[in-house]
């Protein structure tokens, strides 16, 4: 299966929820009109695009839809996708890996597929050629360590690890040390997802940076922060305090095979101004999928 079929699939509730809703209004309207314009508006707020967005969005479709001189529903609906592309566009959108090492510094609350991201990342980067490790920082839970070491092996990479309740920071220092001496392209860094203690998180996240910068300098760093779609606008907030604890360069989108909130995306980057890297469409290896805007709108209001 391709790399837009899986895509297509694992939006398949987002686009019933919406693309089916957006089709059967198109066909019971029989004129462009303000209350067409209303019931799209609608059907977009219920699919967790989010008010303000939703109200953006058909504000520029008016726009369009009056500049450009759309009478059908077809030119509506193609309207519609190629707005909703532009917005989901975002200049930087890859990883950038132009150091060796480079860093990527995963974060994120427990449960929302944080280690499993983390394992098909070094996946999809090991299949690109490149030589990765692993920092098991999350050290407040052994299972966390656990269950990226499980993760590790599937994906054939190595992990620098310490006991539970080790230092996240001398974690990362020796694992930068190994990166070092084994020539490795990328080093991927887990942390602790503990949001009720902002504070203790936010101290441990600065920490965390200090070493990376000084063992590291100059050297490239994503942070990319894992969210849940399924978990709808929670997932906003989520990134939204997230981003006053960290510089954020890149989210991570799990879990969109499992519900019909896909439009959440939409959300976020209209409210956060925060590029979606990758989205997670299923259960296997390769199910991290680059995000390309084009394709998710396609596969968002597709046939």
């Amino acid at each position: 299966m391709g790399v837009f079929e899986k895509l297509k699939n694992g939006l398949k509730k987002t686009r019933e929820s919406i693309s089916n809703k957006i089709d059967q209004v198109l066909v019971s309207f029989g004129k462009v009109d303000e209350e067409l314009f209303e019931e799209l508006e609608e059907i977009l707020i219920t699919s967790d695009v989010g008010v303000e967005t939703s109200m953006n969005i058909i504000q520029q479709l008016r726009e369009t839809v009056k500049k450009e001189k759309i009478t059908t529903a077809e030119g509506v609906k193609d309207a519609l996708k190629r707005i909703m592309a532009e917005r989901l566009s975002h200049e930087q959108s890859g990883l950038n890996l132009s150091t060796k090492p480079s860093v990527i510094v995963v974060i994120g609350v427990n449960g929302v597929g944080k280690t499993t991201s983390i394992g098909k990342l070094a996946y999809m980067l090991k299949m690109q050629g490149k030589k990765v490790l692993v920092a098991a920082a999350d050290t407040f839970r052994a299972a966390a360590i656990d269950q990226l070491e499980i993760w590790t092996d599937r994906a054939g990479v190595g992990i620098i690890k310490h006991s539970e309740g080790a230092d996240p920071s001398a974690v990362v220092f020796d694992a930068i040390q190994s990166a070092k001496s084994k020539d490795v392209d990328v080093l991927i860094c887990d942390t602790a997802g503990r949001l009720h203690t902002k504070k203790n998180l936010m101290e441990e996240l600065k920490k965390l940076f200090r070493v990376i910068n000084r063992e590291l300098p100059g050297a490239a760093v994503e942070t990319l922060l894992v969210l849940d779609a399924t978990t709808g606008q929670n997932a906003v907030s989520q990134a939204r305090t997230f981003s006053e604890v960290s510089q954020l360069t890149g989210l991570i989108l799990t879990k969109l095979d499992g519900t019909a909130k896909g439009g959440i995306v939409l959300s976020i980057i209209d409210e956060l101004n925060i590029p979606v890297k990758f989205v997670g469409v299923g259960e296997q290896m390769d199910d991290l999928q680059p995000f390309v805007p084009n394709d998710f709108a396609e596969a968002l209001l597709g046939e």
